[in-house]
């Protein structure tokens, strides 16, 4: 189900549940697997960061999108099944897209409630405010060309929305190409 060279974009809004998935996933037994969690790319600007959601932060994200996608595209030349995991919306895809490896894009979808108490529930300095996480809840809920990637996620466990997604790639309908 998750075969060496294919790439998986797991994204969706915050408190999707996409980074517990993606570390689920990573450990099942079978091809070798890497996760890729794209905040810690955010991160390792050290100096000179601007917050990715600033309209001037713009340069800053590509250069960020195009080193996951690169890490990505060299992993899955090395045989391994890679989970890409962040808020990749089709608007960072490009990056992605010359890729030589199977590539699928999954937006998971679960309610808004749902996403807001995930966040809020994690503590720390992870993202809790309403604000954000409606807006983001916003642009992933109308994808145009790629409603089709979406997958409903509302209500599931983190086994359940694990096995939608395996089942998701096997399908071979999340495919980019």
């Amino acid at each position: 189900m998750f075969r060496p060279e294919e790439i998986l974009v797991l994204t969706g809004a915050p408190g999707s549940g996409k980074t517990t998935a993606s570390k689920r996933i990573a450990q099942l037994p079978g091809s070798p697997k890497v996760h890729l969690h794209s905040d810690d790319f955010w991160h390792f600007i050290k100096a000179g960061s601007i917050p990715p959601w600033r309209p001037e932060a713009h340069g800053q994200n590509a250069t960020v999108i195009d080193a996951v996608s690169d890490a990505a595209a060299r992993y899955a030349k090395g045989g391994y099944f890679v989970l890409v995991d962040g808020i990749i919306g089709p608007w960072f895809l490009d990056a992605f897209r010359n890729i030589e490896a199977v590539l699928h894009y999954i937006v998971l979808r679960p309610d808004l409630e749902e996403a807001i108490r995930r966040c809020r529930e994690r503590g720390g300095t992870t993202l809790s405010d309403s604000v954000p996480i409606s807006a983001l809840h916003q642009q992933f809920g109308n994808l145009g060309a790629l409603e089709g990637h979406s997958l409903s996620v509302a209500g599931l466990s983190v086994d359940e929305t694990c096995d939608a997604i395996g089942e998701a790639v096997e399908s071979g309908h999340f495919r980019l190409r």
